[in-house]
């Protein structure tokens, strides 16, 4: 079986995943990419049996898609409520107690494909977008190896009866997310700090031309 592995650079558990198809004597072509990068040509022209798209940022054209024999299938770190980007920022606002992680055929439209299986997980009251992001990509490459194990084998792929969510959220959704307001209450802003406190990026507030970001005192 031919492979085309298209996955963000830098995370350890691309580089597992990638081997366990090698492992089960797959060929795999793999292209590594950063937010910002465009699909190279050779990337374009491949053709063979499935595409995999894991923890990926590239949008792909539709020839491309059709070049699989197989299937274009693609690894979405949240379950199907949450299509789109900034998802687990997302489920932390809404205060969700469950989370998960999507496989689903690929489509010219993002994150709307048939949807292969899903892999749902408890979400704690002090979880937050780093402790969730840990755990969700734990939880996908365990949703990886339990969908492309019987692939490798050529036992085909499933068919999950979950469907998507209604609402695509964009990366412009997040950027309104880590604004905060004045007027907004107590609770709003509790929660808005949860949801989008990661590393260096802070919600903040604007006043007076001046953007100060929000600190969490705890």
């Amino acid at each position: 079986m031919r492979i085309l592995f298209i996955a963000k650079r830098g995370e350890s558990s691309v580089d597992a995943a990638i081997s366990f198809c090698r492992e089960r004597g797959a060929e795999v072509d793999v292209f590594l990419h950063d937010w910002g990068e465009s699909i190279p040509e050779a990337c374009l022209r491949w053709t063979g049996d499935l595409i995999v798209c894991y923890l990926a940022r590239w949008i792909l054209p539709a020839s491309l898609l059709d070049a699989a024999s197989l299937a274009a299938i693609n690894f979405h770190p949240a379950s199907p409520e949450y299509p789109g980007v900034g998802c687990n920022n997302m489920a932390l606002y809404d205060e969700v107690d469950e989370f998960g992680v999507t496989c689903h055929h690929m489509a010219a439209k993002v994150d709307s494909g048939p949807i292969v299986a899903v892999r749902r997980f408890p979400v704690a009251e002090n979880d937050t977008v780093a402790s969730l992001l840990e755990r969700t990509y734990a939880e996908l490459a365990v949703l990886f190896r339990g969908v492309m194990a019987p692939v490798l084998a050529g036992e085909g792929l499933p068919a999950s009866s979950e469907t998507w969510g209604d609402r695509l959220f964009t990366r412009r959704d997040l950027q309104e997310l880590e604004r905060i307001t004045p007027d907004m209450e107590t609770d709003e802003i509790r929660r808005r700090v949860r949801a989008t406190t990661f590393g260096s990026w802070r919600p903040y507030v604007e006043l007076g031309g001046f953007r100060f970001e929000v600190v969490d005192p705890d």
